[in-house]
């Protein structure tokens, strides 16, 4: 176990089931846990390069860094898959974007990702992953109606970076998942009103690949087992818009909430037709508890995007920059 966060550490078996279960009991009783103070948790070190060539090297792929150098990100898209939803070929930015991010704590790096498969790949991913060590989170759907079907499985492990990289290859040799494509000299055009869409949401997106793309942290600071979660490892709400023509898009994400804010944001949801796909956790230990809620929804893209901003107003996220 680890010294400080009692989390297991890669390469380390399958511990017991019973922590499993007592973390899962309800209670009839007011609980007597007082959670860690956000200011008194740990926060990731800044890193370089050098610092991942371990991980980088086993995984062959390269990623980015996020949160003032603290978070290394490798992209995981499906870029080999054909998906449709609804009729719609669904581009790997708008959903099929897995990750592997990084960072480093004290001795030890956290893992966290979301791994994109196919149900035939998925028994193999989870064996995989449970012989390295690295946890399962989550599983569960992005889109409603697919075909092929495919799943989304969160990872999280603590530990050496390079047993951890070794684990998370053993998944990824399961999978078809390929090394990311360098991106296009030029951004192809975004063929939707992005002005109104800015308009709509009070925020200015991304370009990415011919999508236009919203990730929103929250405004307090989220932390695992006293250590800090930038928002570069995915505890953000995200919002991607696909162009389709005529002003058109398909929008699918996730919004990530509080408790409190879960019903708000699926009536919010609802009253703009937007439909929900799931409504799920991604990890385990996180303080504040959160909640993704997954959406989908084809229309006039400024019109998608007026019935956006009740739902994210209803949760505390960063103020636009």
């Amino acid at each position: 176990m680890h010294p400080r966060t009692g989390r297991r550490r890669v390469p380390l078996v399958f511990v017991g089931v019973a922590t499993l279960i007592i973390a899962g009991c309800g209670s009839s009783g007011t609980s007597t846990t007082t959670a860690p103070s956000p200011s008194m948790a740990h926060g990731p070190v800044k890193t370089t390069d050098t610092d991942w060539k371990p991980v980088t090297d086993i995984l062959a792929r390269t990623g980015k860094f996020g949160d003032d150098n603290t978070v290394y990100r490798i992209s995981l898209a499906r870029t080999d898959l054909h998906i449709q939803s609804y009729g719609v070929d669904i581009k790997p930015g708008l959903s099929l974007g897995g990750y592997a991010a990084f960072a480093k704590y004290g001795s030890d790096v956290m893992l966290m990702g979301d791994l994109v498969v196919t149900e035939t790949e998925l028994p193999k991913v989870t064996d995989a992953l449970q012989a390295a060590g690295i946890e399962q989170t989550a599983l569960h759907k992005h889109l409603l109606e697919q075909t092929p079907p495919v799943w989304w499985t969160h990872v999280h492990a603590m530990g050496d970076p390079a047993k951890i990289a070794q684990g998370l290859k053993a998944a990824l040799d399961a999978t078809a998942i390929a090394p990311a494509a360098a991106p296009p000299a030029q951004q192809p055009p975004v063929d939707i009103d992005t002005a109104g869409v800015i308009a709509a949401l009070g925020r200015t997106g991304t370009v990415d690949g011919g999508l236009y793309k919203y990730n929103i942290a929250r405004a307090e600071t989220i932390t695992d087992n006293n250590m800090v979660v930038p928002p570069t490892f995915g505890v953000t709400t995200v919002i991607n818009f696909q162009p389709l023509g005529d002003g058109r898009a398909a929008i699918n994400g996730d919004f990530v909430m509080t408790g409190n804010e879960v019903q708000k944001v699926i009536e919010a949801l609802r009253k703009g037709n937007i439909a929900i796909v799931e409504v799920h956790n991604h990890s385990l230990t996180e303080t504040p508890r959160l909640f993704y809620a997954h959406y989908w929804a084809v229309d006039d893209a400024v019109t998608l995007a007026t019935a956006l901003r009740p739902a994210l107003d209803a949760t505390n996220l960063q103020p636009p920059k």
